[in-house]
């Protein structure tokens, strides 16, 4: 540690004294031994680098960015280490050595990204096409700079007709490529619905197997805010009422990267269905997910949370609103166990029964409509099943109102599911 204090001294020493004589004098005055530091051309500095390495609110200080700034604080560096064993004794204090380096914090967008880019540097064969993915790095800033690197032959802007550019892309699955189609949102997929489904889903079993469309078509899907009826739906369930395709809805960053590499290496149609809302939020990133081998498997459930009195599962935006319930309730007893869905298509019904099988009680959580929905379907699958046996009150959905999304702030809440909601919900179902 002394030699390397002596390193840093010398070096700050060496930066200072490359000015000219006259610019030294004109920003930092050097003090000698015993003597405080002056320095003069930045009132808003601490005095000296010690203390502001004791300051509690040092994640808050801002940036040096301006020349004299920068000067200040190398002096100021360079005062702190001729304190010699004190400036050991203050970097202890801070006790950097508590913070976890093997962990990263990471928006859900960052880690789409990655995952694509990693995708993309692994398999040649991978492309990204749709509207404004290139020039304009995505309307939702998803494939930020992926332009720059790979260039129009790998991330190829569309024009605004998505039965067209999805055609396309399911076509170059069938050559051989793995094209990743984005809609700009899920609910333009419309537009394209008759080759998702008729195209993509089907062409492997109506080809006895010999032709498969390794494609994903990703995108937001859901409510968002204020942008009513047209572009607020949720197709968790109209996707997965189909065979032939996969239907992936990740909920954290991990979720994001993780499922995105997956569905993009996979022989077969996934539709990938991101949430708006969720993009600009930050997780925590384990070391394991930090790697480009990283991978979570299509069709395997998490339990986010655990607990004994009551099952609660649900996907993408819905869990945070379900953890967020969690937490209240346990104040008052009540242990919630919290089931990520991950994957809506295939359902991963094991989890959901284990689980079910040990609470006893079940409640679904999900934004989209109540007629017919991912909720109604896992309702389906624990009646028919062994777990049935084990309930001790019928199951509860939460679910978005039978009506188009109003535009109006206040109905389009009262629209949506709320955490009051799921509450009240679970409190029913526990007859409490």
């Amino acid at each position: 540690m002394v030699n390397f204090c002596s390193f840093l001294m010398n070096y700050f020493q060496g930066f200072i004294e490359s000015l000219s004589k006259e610019r030294r004098g004109s920003l930092i005055r050097c003090p000698g031994e015993g003597e405080e530091c002056q320095l003069r051309s930045s009132a808003s500095l601490p005095n000296c680098i010690s203390d502001w390495l004791k300051r509690p609110d040092l994640r808050i200080v801002p940036a040096f960015s301006l020349p004299e700034d920068r000067l200040n604080m190398a002096a100021s560096v360079r005062c702190f280490l001729r304190s010699g064993k004190n400036a050991v004794s203050t970097l202890g204090q801070r006790g950097f050595h508590k913070s976890a380096p093997a962990s990263a914090q990471m928006m859900v967008r960052d880690a789409l990204n990655q995952a694509m880019d990693e995708e993309l540097e692994r398999d040649e064969r991978v492309f990204l096409l749709g509207e404004e993915v290139a020039q304009y790095d995505g309307a939702y800033k998803v494939s930020r700079g992926l332009w720059k690197k790979y260039g129009d032959k790998r991330i190829i802007d569309t024009p605004i007709t998505e039965m067209g550019f999805t055609g396309i892309a399911v076509g170059a699955a069938m050559a051989g490529l793995r094209p990743i189609c984005e809609f700009m949102t899920f609910n333009f997929s419309m537009q394209a619905i008759d080759q998702v489904i008729n195209s993509a889903a089907k062409t492997c079993y109506m080809s006895a197997g010999r032709q498969s469309v390794p494609i994903v078509f990703r995108g937001p899907n859901g409510a968002s805010a204020g942008v009513a009826a047209q572009h607020s739906q949720c197709f968790a369930a109209w996707y997965a009422h189909c065979p032939g395709l996969k239907v992936v809805s990740p909920w954290s960053a991990e979720d994001a990267k993780g499922l995105l590499k997956s569905a993009i290496r996979d022989d077969n149609p996934v539709v990938f269905l991101e949430n708006e809302l969720m993009y600009g939020v930050p997780f925590e990133m384990s070391e394991e997910s930090q790697s480009k081998d990283f991978t979570i498997p299509i069709g395997k459930a998490k339990v986010e949370r655990q607990g004994t009195h009551v099952t609660v599962v649900t996907h993408s935006r819905y869990v945070s609103h379900c953890l967020d319930a969690a937490a209240v309730l346990a104040k008052e007893g009540i242990e919630c166990e919290v089931i990520n869905l991950r994957t809506i298509r295939p359902l991963d019904v094991e989890t959901i029964e284990a689980s079910v099988m040990k609470t006893s009680h079940l409640v679904t959580v999900e934004g989209g409509w109540p007629q017919f929905g991912v909720g109604a379907e896992i309702c389906a699958m624990v009646m028919e099943g062994p777990a049935f046996n084990f309930l001790d009150a019928p199951a509860t959905r939460v679910t978005g109102v039978d009506i188009p999304m109003p535009y109006a702030k206040i109905l389009e809440d009262n629209s949506l599911p709320q955490i009051k909601d799921i509450i009240a919900s679970i409190k029913k179902t526990l007859n409490v």
